[in-house]
């Protein structure tokens, strides 16, 4: 038995490798390079309870842990992992508004959320505030009963297609103290979006920038209290971290099973390449690499479950270690494919490319690497 998972986690790990194989694999490379939003297949994946799954139940949530989550994404990626990844950006928004928000908040939006007739997006990173997160310069003034705001926001997965934008705007002072959580809804005047990216992966979900110009917004759509939003923001942002490196685990997994299928078929030199013990010493490195960051990633989940002090620098360690074992599983993968693993049509040169953003979003990992520093050290995050 794989580490933490009882009957039920075991369960839950079935049902969603059953969906990703289904629902999502036999389309993901069409929908890469269509450039396809599969929102009907992740309303699917939300029938099953995988668009809050760590919502309470009153308002439609499942109610699991943040472990349970890193299964579910963890399959779901072995389909697809920019589709898992934009599930897992919908379940951190819905869970900001479930553990911030105020009865009417939570009763207003969430339960659309949890079958993603509503979807919604995540707005922290802006043009010239990227790991300084808490440089971002959105403003929100005040004018009575709304707030108007003026900025943009960049790289934001789902934009324009969304109907929610949990947004992370400056309301006060300079620094993380000045900074408010608001929720923005679709066809709000004065809110647009820029053309869609041209990106090096993820391609079935779009990325777009996210503009404020005096776009007014109720003071009742403010999560938490003014100069939260930053707190607000990191606290998503620990679970996104684990939910992001099981996404990066799945890819990788998919990318390790289509290495050992093709070798077991492939011949060279009169033996297939799974005889040349050479060969054999780097699959086994791979696998273990895999089960060393499942195993850890677990860790991290529990301790954030268990509300450990230490869980926000676990978090970041899963994240650094996870992606970055990931990627490489995967570029292996493709090497050992030969000039086959540079075809589209093998699948894992998409895969190379879709986890390659994972080391950089959800905080780069050099940035996971100084979070963890100053825990060591006793600085200042």
């Amino acid at each position: 038995m794989r580490f933490g998972l009882d009957e039920d986690r075991t369960a839950i790990r079935e049902m969603a490798l059953g969906f990703a194989a289904e629902h999502i694999a036999p389309h993901a490379l069409d929908w890469d390079r269509d450039k396809t939003f599969p929102v009907e297949t992740m309303r699917a994946a939300a029938a099953l309870g995988m668009a809050g799954i760590y919502v309470r139940e009153d308002v439609g949530g499942s109610g699991l842990s943040r472990l349970d989550a890193t299964l579910i994404f963890e399959a779901l990626s072995t389909g697809c992992p920019t589709v898992a990844a934009f599930l897992s950006i919908h379940n951190m928004c819905a869970w900001m508004i479930d553990a911030y928000g105020d009865a009417d908040q939570r009763n207003r939006w969430l339960p659309a959320l949890m079958g993603m007739d509503t979807i919604a997006s995540y707005c922290l990173t802006e043009p010239g505030s990227g790991s300084d997160a808490a440089a971002l310069r959105t403003r929100a003034e005040r004018d009575g009963d709304h707030y108007v705001l003026t900025g943009e926001k960049q790289f934001i997965s789902g934009a324009g297609v969304s109907d929610l934008y949990v947004c992370m705007v400056r309301t006060g002072e300079a620094g993380p103290r000045g900074i408010s959580a608001v929720v923005v809804e679709k066809g709000t005047p004065g809110l647009s979006f820029g053309a869609e990216e041209r990106k090096m992966g993820w391609n079935a979900q779009p990325t777009r920038a996210v503009r404020f110009d005096g776009c007014r917004v109720p003071v009742g759509n403010r999560l938490g209290a003014e100069g939260q939003g930053f707190r607000i923001a990191m606290s998503g942002l620990d679970g996104g971290r684990l939910n992001i490196a099981a996404c990066a685990l799945g890819g990788a997994q998919a990318a390790l099973d289509k290495a050992l299928a093709y070798m077991s078929d492939r011949r060279a030199f009169g033996a297939k390449l799974t005889d040349f013990q050479a060969l054999q010493f780097r699959l086994a490195d791979m696998a273990t690499s895999l089960e060393v960051s499942r195993t850890f990633l677990r860790h991290a989940a529990s301790a954030l479950d268990a509300k450990n002090p230490t869980a926000t620098q676990l978090c970041a360690m899963a994240k650094r270690h996870v992606t970055d074992a990931a990627f490489e599983v995967a570029n292996q993968a493709l090497q050992l494919h030969g000039g086959y693993g540079y075809l589209a049509e093998y699948g894992v040169e998409k895969i190379v490319r879709d986890l390659r953003v994972h080391q950089i979003l959800e905080g780069t990992n050099e940035i996971m690497r100084v979070i963890i520093a100053r825990a060591m050290t006793g600085g200042h995050r």
